[in-house]
Parts: structure tokens; C-alpha cells; sequence
């Protein structure tokens, strides 16, 4: 029997597009999904995260009791489309990427999901290298992403991935790049053209994460510097998660580029908005991939409005922009045992469901 949204969510409408994905890389704690060093009470708590000064990070979840959880959430007859996750051990074998392929999509396909956006393990403790690191690491960065391309050309054979992007950082801290910003801008941009030529042979599209703790897209002036420095945009986009560019705006490891004055405490509405505006028209027009989420992953009554939000992003002057067929939630690693609670995916796919209703389509 279908269960119902949470107190507030609206009921689904006859949309298809985008597609409702979950993010599956609960189960890569250990990977770095976390956000080292961000903490909580950041402008009052505008973004939460869960240990205050910890680097916040969890015990993983296995990718079975993720799709098992995300195929079971339902809301009025709605269900999740598919998933998007990171294509490292323990789940995802990328050194033998049809074997590894066709087990996901008999574990997808046996539950009714497809795969998306998958994101490439590039940072040293998965085989890769910094996009800014000397001529080896690059080189691994650049097997990386060939490897990743190779898995998602599997799992499109397999018939389970008809959607989605390579999801893609520079592998690199804000510390190092610091070194060097402008030659280290352009070593990046060196990298990225080179994997662009890489994903283009695959006809895949990669898309940039934007994320303050990695060097070179620390910041959104930054993170736009590098797509217009790569100028690919039919192969090289951002990938934006509308509650982690908050950090953007905020000037967290860019003082010089926050938009949001330096004692911002969240209260004044008017002025987070014009800011959030301002950043999301910088880089709504490389925007390929975008998560959904909330600010605070603890709060389940958090009172930021995610579809007023999500729709900076979502459309522009001239209507809704339809850039990509699917969107994924990435509420940033719940504890396991919110993480484990099936309401908690019935409430985020009301959410999902909330966002598709004003700006999806037939």
C-alpha cells in the first residue's frame, strides 16, 4: 500500500521529468563524503552537519539496505526512479567494470532502479591523484576518469543507465592549492581538458562538484573561473547541490568571494536571497547535475523552503531550464539511524516529489 508524504508535502502531479534519484554512497563514509573541518553552527546553524568540530563523518551503510530503502519509499503511488553513486570498493569494482556493472544492474533492476550520475573515485586513497599534482598524479586522476567512463558505458549496456553525468572534483585540498592559485587554476584546467577529451570519446558529459573544501572550486567565482578556463560546456558542467552552496556564499576557505556579510547570522532573508541568486545565476548556465537537499541533515522541520530554493537553479528568466532528466537527493549523511529509518526516505522523497511538482514536465 502507498504511504503517505509527510505532513506538509504536496500531493505528486501527472510530471515524469526529472527523474527522482536517491544518492547510494552512504556506504563510502570512509571515502571522504563528509565535509572534513566544515562544523556545525556555521551562521547559526545555517548549514548543519551532525558532530559540532568533528570531521563528521559516519560508519557505512551497505549499497543493499540503500536500494532496498530507496525502492521501498513511496508516496501516493510514487517512487524513487533510480540512484546515483560513487563507483569505489566495496560496492563497485572499477578495475573490472563489466563483472562489476552487471551485478548492479541485476541489484537495480530487480527493485525497479536505474543508475544515474555516477561520481569517480579520484583522491589518492581510491587510486586517483590531484588534478593540480605533479605529472603521475594527474596521470591517475586521468586513468580514473577513463575507468569511470568505461563503467558508465557498462551499465548503459546493461540498459540501466539512461541518464546522468561523471561526477567529478580536483582531488586536491584548499591548503595546497593556496600554494599556487593561479598556476594551480590552470594546471586544473589543463587536467579537466584533458578528461574532457577522455569522456568525449565515451560521448559522457562530466560535471564538476562544487565544493569548498576542494581546491580550485573552493569558491563559486573560482569554480566558474575553471569551466570558462576548460570552456567544454558540452562535456564539462557544475554539478550544484543547492544546501552545500550555502558554503559559497558564506566565503568559507574564499573570504574574498563571499557574497553574505562577514557576521551573516541567517536572520535576514532579503539578503541570503539576493546572494543566492547572485551565486546561482553565476552557474546556473554550466549547471548539468543538481542535488536537492536540506541545510540541516537533523532536522527533518527545517525551515528551509526546498523548492523555493531549488528553483533558483531550476529556471531562469526565460522558464525552466530542463538542462537534465534527473535530480538527486544529497542530504549529507544522516546518522545511521535516521539513515536507516524507511520514513526517512518516504519524507525525502516528498520532498523530491515537492521540488518535481513546480518545475517538472510530461
Amino acid at each position: 500500500m502507498a504511504k503517505k508524504a509527510a505532513k506538509g508535502s504536496v500531493k505528486p502531479k501527472n510530471h515524469n521529468f526529472p527523474k527522482l534519484h536517491n544518492a547510494a554512497w552512504y556506504d563510502a563514509a570512509r571515502y571522504g563524503a563528509a565535509w572534513p573541518g566544515v562544523t556545525d553552527g556555521v551562521v547559526g546553524g545555517m548549514v548543519g552537519k551532525e558532530n559540532p568540530g568533528t570531521d563528521s563523518r559516519i560508519e557505512g551503510i551497505d549499497l543493499d539496505v540503500m536500494i532496498d530503502l530507496t525502492a521501498a519509499a513511496e508516496i501516493d503511488g510514487v517512487k524513487f526512479d533510480g540512484i546515483d553513486l560513487l563507483l569505489a570498493l566495496p560496492h563497485f569494482d572499477i578495475d573490472h567494470p563489466e563483472e562489476a556493472a552487471k551485478r548492479l544492474a541485476e541489484k537495480c533492476s530487480a527493485k525497479n532502479l536505474q543508475v544515474g550520475t555516477v561520481a569517480a573515485p579520484l583522491r589518492e586513497e581510491t587510486g586517483g591523484g590531484g588534478a593540480m599534482g605533479d605529472t603521475a598524479a594527474r596521470k591517475r586522476f586521468l586513468d580514473q576518469i577513463k575507468k569511470t567512463c568505461t563503467a558508465a558505458k557498462a551499465m548503459r549496456d546493461q540498459g540501466i543507465r539512461p541518464n546522468g553525468c561523471i561526477r567529478i572534483d580536483t582531488a586536491a585540498t584548499v591548503e595546497e592549492w593556496k600554494n599556487d592559485p593561479e598556476a594551480n587554476q590552470k594546471k586544473i584546467a589543463a587536467t579537466f581538458t584533458e578528461a574532457c577529451e577522455i569522456a568525449a570519446d565515451f560521448d559522457e558529459v562530466l560535471a564538476c562538484e562544487g565544493d569548498v573544501c576542494r581546491g580550485g572550486v573552493h569558491s563559486w567565482r573560482r569554480a566558474r573561473q575553471i569551466l570558462e578556463l576548460v570552456d567544454r560546456p558540452q562535456t564539462l558542467g557544475f554539478q550544484a547541490d543547492m544546501a552545500r552552496t550555502v558554503f559559497y556564499l558564506l566565503g568559507y576557505n574564499a573570504p574574498e568571494d563571499r557574497l553574505l556579510p562577514e557576521n551573516f547570522d541567517g536572520t535576514d532573508t532579503p539578503a541570503f536571497d539576493a546572494a543566492y541568486k547572485r551565486m546561482a545565476g553565476a552557474l546556473r548556465h554550466w549547471t548539468v547535475d543538481f542535488h536537492v537537499a536540506r541545510r540541516d541533515t537533523n532536522d527533518a522541520n527545517d525551515k528551509w523552503d526546498i523548492p523555493y530554493y531549488a528553483g533558483f537553479w531550476l529556471k531562469d528568466e526565460d522558464g525552466l531550464t530542463k538542462r537534465f532528466n534527473h535530480i538527486c537527493w544529497d542530504g549529507r549523511l544522516p546518522p545511521n539511524a535516521v539513515a536507516t529509518d524507511p520514513q526517512t526516505w518516504n519524507d525525502v522523497l516528498a520532498a523530491m516529489i515537492a521540488v518535481r511538482n513546480q518545475y517538472g514536465w510530461k
